[in-house]
């Protein structure tokens, strides 16, 4: 018979089933649109045979039309391996420290407020992000070139062993990180850490407002039936959880994308700039130079392409795996 009762979030059994939903549903969502990422990641690294496809979801259309008839599938997959490999991790690890967080903020749905579902989506993006960030930096960089075909564990070597010269941390121009970098080469795989939390903040924290203020509104509480209301309600399907998590792609998307783009060009400096380290305020100048604050937002239509249904899937499938898992 089913129990009633509230589970244990802080049981193991809770825990590792939570870990193994959500990283099911980053898998999931991340194959779905891994050609578009291709493209984008492509084309927000500035790579010289891909700048003339930025700006429009035709350009996006047609850089992928070009890759495939270059590459085939391959082409358009290519570091999905890698990309999975990261992913699994980061989204166990996400949505695992969303609900732990969520029980201690917000334990009933009186104690839910828009602030708190912000504050639980940030710590959880953060928390994250720490853990996985290294295998981000490896993908971005095995991503962005489109040329060459390296492995993610050559890539990773390459950063480990030589990243100072061959990424772009050129010590005769930045003495104290140098040595740095050749006292900690752990820390070769932050780069760009800094910028990447500060867009993670209102990117997981807007995502998760508005994934938990939409189901608040319209989706029928499923553990009392007295908790109900008369405003017009619907039942918790994939199809209600498609939608929010749709839009809560969107509205994330859309507030924390300047920051993804400075970051993906400190992550792939190197690749633009081999002979030095290109520091944050050093990278948005640039950007702002050459395009404005247009610069900015270059590749949000292929972003809107990729976040939107990515969301929409991750969110659906982990409340779905949650169900299956009995969590």
């Amino acid at each position: 018979m089913r129990s009633d009762a509230s589970p244990n979030k802080q049981s193991l059994h809770y825990i590792v089933r939570s870990g193994i939903a959500g990283g099911a549903a980053g898998c999931v969502a991340k194959t779905v649109i891994a050609p578009l990422d291709r493209v984008k990641i492509l084309i927000q690294a500035s790579n010289p045979d891909f700048r003339k496809y930025a700006g429009s979801w035709s350009g996006a259309i047609r850089a992928a039309g070009y890759i495939y008839s270059e590459n085939g599938v391959y082409g358009l997959l290519q570091g999905h391996s890698a990309t999975l490999l990261r992913i699994f991790p980061y989204a166990a690890i996400k949505y695992m420290a969303y609900d732990q967080i969520e029980s201690l903020l917000m334990p009933t749905q009186e104690s839910q407020t828009n602030l708190r579902r912000f504050s639980a989506g940030a710590i959880s993006g953060i928390i994250s992000v720490f853990f996985t960030y290294p295998l981000e930096l490896t993908r971005g960089a095995a991503l962005s070139t489109y040329l060459h075909r390296p492995s993610f564990f050559h890539v990773m070597t390459e950063i480990y062993q030589e990243g100072p010269r061959i990424h772009g941390l050129s010590s005769s121009t930045t003495p104290i990180s140098g040595s740095l970098f050749s006292s900690f080469p752990i820390l070769k795989f932050y780069r760009g850490f800094t910028v990447t939390i500060i867009g993670m903040i209102p990117y997981a924290g807007t995502a998760f407002l508005t994934w938990g203020s939409l189901r608040s509104h319209f989706i029928l509480p499923s553990m009392s039936s007295s908790l109900r209301t008369t405003q017009t309600r619907f039942k918790s399907t994939p199809v209600a959880d498609l939608s929010i998590g749709a839009v809560s792609g969107l509205v994330a998307q859309t507030v924390s994308y300047p920051f993804e783009v400075v970051r993906r060009r400190m992550q792939v400096g190197g690749v633009t700039r081999p002979d030095r380290w290109l520091r944050c305020g050093e990278t948005v100048r640039d950007i702002w130079d050459v395009r404005g604050w247009r610069g900015f937002y270059v590749g949000l239509s292929i972003g809107y392409l990729k976040i939107v249904p990515m969301t929409a899937v991750s969110f659906a499938v982990w409340q779905w795996s949650k169900k299956v898992l009995g969590v």
